[in-house]
Formats: structure tokens, C-alpha cells, sequence
């Protein structure tokens, strides 16, 4: 099927959490015979960090952030069996959404694909006029990045006629176990951009106990955080390119995912570096949130923290052996059950379902 994908990029992570998500996920349907020409406004200095120029295995076209570049790259939705429109695309989102919607053929389905479920839903709960939740019975279907049955039920209530969660996973072409690199040498590290929705949670899940376990190694990537004063034995790192992100994974003892405060409210909403540091068989040091069970088996394919003690006291009984034993085990749980393969084959039934009862709908 030709499916038109408009979303925020997937030709850089910078600033762009959901790149690498397009990229497994789009790389894998296309494996499956759909082709995919993805649209991403050119905005917020994207284009000068790509991280990614040469595939085969989706189109891409890159449009000026001007309203009429929104307006004419819509139009070509007219061509498409599948228009998805991502949440988050940067620039306009609300006028892509209306454009894409008269577009698109009667005969095409119609998605919406929420890469930021939480945040989206509170916008529309607060906002009886938001666009989206005005155009929801336009649509054929929700797709979100995570959130379990909460997430389903809340797009129900406020009027989508299907809402089905497409989570995280792993790309084992992109995400691997490499040699270790003296450059991450860490007894546990972090990765992840400076956000208002993260910060108390980065405060009591890594700095908190970095400031207490001042003969540990703590390292810091992630854009946003030069200003912030920090303990001494916390080294930083500023951005880590894409390419670079197996190494930070394979070579600290333990890799620590810190979820956003909505995420870890939410559950059922794994990070994408959940599985990137799966894969690369990182020891994963993980907050609580619910539904993490589903995913990775707490105590023996991933540790799990409540809050910045128990990370300090996880680290005080984590030996070398036991890390990768629980490295070895989380890669080994990734690849059997999470991989863009695997969601890709869910969507690709998915889609096929949808069309069928679009189909009989217009009989």
C-alpha cells in the first residue's frame, strides 16, 4: 500500500524523540511491501543535525516551514491508500491535520498516530475546541506510542472510534551489543535531553544519588543541561549522536532510563531507549511505571527504582557479573519479543482490518 507519513523527522534524533520509532517501525513495513514517503518540516535546526541520509527503505520529503509549503505537501495525501498524520510534526500541526483530512480519498484510511499520548490527551481534556479532538470522528483510527488501556479509554471517551497502542521496540539493525568504549566508561549513565516535564524526576533518580555516592561514576549525555551545576564525579557529555548510542549503552555498568512525569503517570509506556539499551545488552537500571512487567522481567532482565535511594542502592549491590547476566537476559527478551518486525506484522493486520470494515462501510 503507499502510505503517506507526515510526522516531525526521521532523518534527525535531534531534539526529536520519536526518530528512531518512525525509523524502526517504517523501515520494517516497507520490509513487508508498503511504501512509505514520510514528510517533515524543515524547523528547529533539524536539518543541520541529520543522522541518517542514506537508506532505501522509505521516501522522504522535506518542506519549508511556511504555511503554503503545509498546504501543497497535504495535497499529495490525495495519493496515498494510507495518510497518517504524527502528533508533535513542529510546525502547524492543526492546519496539516485539517488539510490532510480534505485531501485524502474517501476510500483512504485516515490515521492519527500520537507519538506523546499523555500530553496530547490533557490538551484535549482541558479544550472542548481543540481541533484534533474536533476531528476525531473524521478519523479512522488512533495509533499510539504507548499508554495501555488508560490511553485507549481516554481517546474513546472523547469520541475516537478506535484507539489501539503500538509500543516501543527494538531495531537490531540500528541498536546492538558493541565493544565497550573508554569514552562512556561509567558505573551507571543516563541519556536523555533536558525537559521541564523530566527534570525532578532526573533530580531524584540521578543527581540525588550521584551527590550521595560521591565515589561512583555518573555520566550525563543529552542536550540542555551545560548550566545546570551538577555533583563533581557527574561527567557530562552535552549531545550524543545517534551513532554513538550502542557504545553509551554497551559500556557503563548500568544504563539508567528516567521516564517523563505524564509518562510514568500514564504506564504502559515504555521509552524508546528501553529497548535501544536492551539491545545493545545494557544492565537497564528503569523508575517504576506501570506495566513495566509486560515488557522486561523486574529482578532478572531489568532493575527497577522507586525513586533515588533504591537507585543508590541498587548500584551498591550491582557487580560487573550481575550486570551483564542481566544485560545477557534483557537481550535476549528484546529480540524474541520486541522488535519493529514484530509491532510491524500488529500494524500491517491492523491497517488490513480497518480497510476491510472501510470497505464494507462504503458498499
Amino acid at each position: 500500500m503507499r502510505i503517506a507519513f507526515y510526522g516531525s523527522s526521521i532523518l534527525s534524533t535531534y531534539w526529536n524523540g520519536a526518530a528512531t520509532y518512525y525509523r524502526g517501525l517504517i523501515r520494517a513495513l516497507s520490509e513487508l511491501g508498503h511504501h512509505i514517503v514520510f514528510y517533515e518540516p524543515d524547523v528547529f535546526d533539524r536539518q543541520s543535525h541529520r543522522d541518517l541520509d542514506s537508506f532505501d527503505w522509505c521516501d522522504v520529503v522535506v518542506y519549508e516551514g511556511t504555511l503554503a509549503a503545509v498546504r501543497e505537501v497535504a495535497q499529495r495525501a490525495a495519493r496515498a491508500d494510507i495518510v497518517i498524520k504524527a502528533s508533535g510534526v513542529g510546525f502547524a500541526d492543526d492546519l496539516l491535520l485539517s488539510e490532510l483530512l480534505k485531501a485524502a480519498r474517501p476510500e483512504a484510511l485516515k490515521i492519527f498516530w500520537d507519538v506523546d499520548a499523555p500530553a496530547t490527551l490533557a490538551q484535549m481534556q482541558e479544550d472542548p475546541d481543540h481541533p484534533l479532538r474536533k476531528a476525531l470522528h473524521k478519523l479512522d483510527l488512533v495509533l499510539t506510542y504507548g499508554g495501555g488501556d488508560p490511553v485507549v479509554r481516554a481517546y474513546r471517551a472523547l469520541g475516537a472510534g478506535s484507539c489501539i497502542p503500538v509500543y516501543n521496540a527494538l531495531d537490531p539493525i540500528d541498536h546492538h551489543p558493541v565493544l565497550p568504549d573508554p569514552r562512556f566508561a561509567a558505573d551507571i549513565a543516563f541519556l536523555g535531553n533536558r525537559l521541564p516535564d523530566r527534570e525532578e524526576r532526573v533530580d531524584r533518580f540521578f543527581f540525588e544519588p550521584a551527590a550521595e555516592r560521591t565515589g561512583s561514576r555518573f555520566l550525563l549525555g543529552g542536550a540542555g543541561w551545560g548550566d545546570r551545576q551538577m555533583p563533581d564525579n557527574i561527567r557530562y557529555l552535552g549531545h550524543v549522536p545517534a551513532k554513538d548510542h550502542n557504545a553509551f549503552n554497551a559500556t557503563p555498568k548500568a544504563v539508567l532510563n528516567i521516564s517523563r512525569a505524564d509518562m510514568a503517570r500514564t504506564g504502559f509506556s515504555p521509552a524508546t531507549r528501553v529497548f535501544e539499551a536492551a539491545g545493545a545488552g545494557a544492565c537497564l537500571i528503569s523508575d517504576h511505571w506501570e506495566g513495566i512487567e509486560e515488557f522486561l522481567k523486574p529482578g532478572e532482565e531489568v532493575l527497577v527504582a522507586r525513586d533515588g535511594q533504591d537507585v543508590s542502592e541498587l548500584m551498591s549491590q550491582l557487580t560487573v557479573a550481575k550486570a551483564r547476566e542481566i544485560g545477557k537476559r534483557a537481550l535476549a527478551r528484546v529480540i524474541a519479543d520486541h522488535t519493529y518486525a514484530q509491532r510491524a506484522v500488529l500494524v500491517d493486520k491492523i491497517f488490513q482490518r480497518h480497510f476491510d470494515t472501510l470497505k464494507g462501510a462504503m458498499a
